[in-house]
């Protein structure tokens, strides 16, 4: 384990082992500003001694690989977990909102002139990715002297991936060419047929069916397949079962796509010292070094020195949402609207603070205010469904970054089985 280390003006010095550390923290000529990853701050002016550290970033959809390293050593790994959620959360607030808007209650003249998006705007979901991305590079520059960035991006040809003997003006065709609409399409698609009974109930009206829910699936035509109105009617009953399952989603490498070339031009903006590198160099890398595939091990490929020594302990870190501002609940009991109102703080903890329980770390998932709390890892391992709050220690506030630290296995990082 590494202590990071900042100068008394704030800037980034070498890390340095733990013996060091608490020698500096009894003589008080350093205190304690960060406990994870911890770092210290000196107290005494010092320029330090500094190296060359190179900084890999795997950029990803639903997690980031990161890894420093000098020539020597691996200085910082971490993987964090990105949130998910978004889509869905932007999706109940328009509901929520439509009928807000049509009830007899309340009405508010729709309005035409706020629809022009600015110029660089990417959906709300991609956006969060860019920024936490942004974020986590920049929490690394917080506490490391790093001198160069490679970042991995992703391109995926998702024509070539549902059709890989495209070629030409096919590119530019669509499957969907000449119709006009997606309901046509997936109605021609389907041959007029309803694919769950084939005809046999001889019902003339067809319906198009989400297989996944709109709000989590879109309308994208593998999320669409053709019902007759008799089969359709008997689902939505649950007298009924469909066979039929979506193809494979190509929304994170939609996503990717999008914020491949943001993430890049905005990290150029910030650091000096910026250059790209592409997924096959990273996997010849990997291949050649025996490694096992993850993307902390690929973030240490990505820097340049995959053979370095690697770190004793790596940082997990989990991306959760800072605020609930949703005045009601979603799915009110009875019917009856109820506020979703809770206090901030409940017998002084507030939701994701972590705690020390029966000498273990985690963190407070759930409160009531009987006093007795929710426990959990950021792996959704339950510690306790109700500890008393009497027997809770606070090791941290929450963040909208948790964090936890993981001891490194000997044998992390080498395949297993191979000579």
């Amino acid at each position: 384990m590494l202590v990071y280390v900042i100068n008394r003006h704030g800037k980034p010095l070498m890390p340095c082992k733990p013996q060091k550390a608490r020698k500096l923290l009894k003589e008080q000529k350093a205190k304690v500003v960060k406990r994870t990853p911890f770092t210290i701050q000196l107290l005494y002016g010092s320029s330090g001694y500094k190296q060359d550290v190179i900084l890999g970033v795997d950029a990803g959809s639903k997690t980031i690989g990161l890894s420093a390293t000098t020539e020597n050593r691996e200085v910082f790994s971490a993987e964090v977990e990105l949130r998910t959620d978004i889509v869905d959360l932007l999706s109940t607030r328009r509901m929520l909102r439509r009928s807000r808007r049509n009830r007899k209650t309340r009405y508010r003249q729709s309005r035409f002139l706020n629809r022009k998006k600015p110029e660089g705007w990417v959906a709300p979901s991609v956006q969060n990715k860019i920024d936490t991305h942004i974020k986590v590079v920049k929490m690394v520059h917080d506490i490391l002297p790093i001198t160069k960035v490679i970042v991995e991006v992703a391109q995926f040809d998702i024509q070539k991936i549902k059709n890989p003997d495209i070629l030409g003006e096919d590119y530019q065709q669509g499957e969907q060419l000449g119709f006009y609409n997606v309901r046509e399409y997936v109605l021609f698609r389907d041959k007029h047929t309803c694919q769950h009974c084939n005809g046999k109930s001889k019902d003339p009206v067809l319906n198009v069916h989400h297989i996944e829910s709109r709000k989590s699936g879109g309308n994208s035509p593998d999320n669409l397949i053709t019902l007759c109105e008799t089969c359709h009617r008997k689902y939505h009953k649950g007298e009924i079962e469909l066979k039929v399952k979506r193809n494979s989603s190509f929304r994170d490498a939609a996503s990717m796509n999008i914020m491949r070339w943001a993430f890049y031009n905005k990290l150029k903006e910030l650091y000096s010292n910026v250059s790209l590198t592409f997924g096959y160099i990273t996997k010849n890398v990997r291949i050649k070094h025996n490694l096992e595939k993850s993307h902390r091990i690929d973030a240490r490929c990505i820097s340049g020195n995959p053979s370095t020594k690697e770190s004793d302990c790596w940082y997990f870190f989990k991306q959760v949402r800072k605020q609930n501002r949703q005045l009601h609940k979603t799915n009110p009991k009875k019917g009856i609207r109820r506020e979703n109102k809770a206090p901030g703080y409940i017998h002084g903890y507030q939701l994701f603070d972590k705690v020390e329980y029966l000498d273990r770390e985690c963190f407070v998932f759930g409160r009531r205010s009987s006093g007795y709390f929710d426990l959990r890892t950021l792996d959704g391992e339950v510690v306790s469904r109700s500890a008393s709050v009497g027997k809770l220690k606070l090791v941290e506030r929450a963040s909208s970054l948790l964090c936890e630290r993981r001891e490194a296995s000997f044998l992390t990082g080498l395949k297993h089985g191979v000579s």
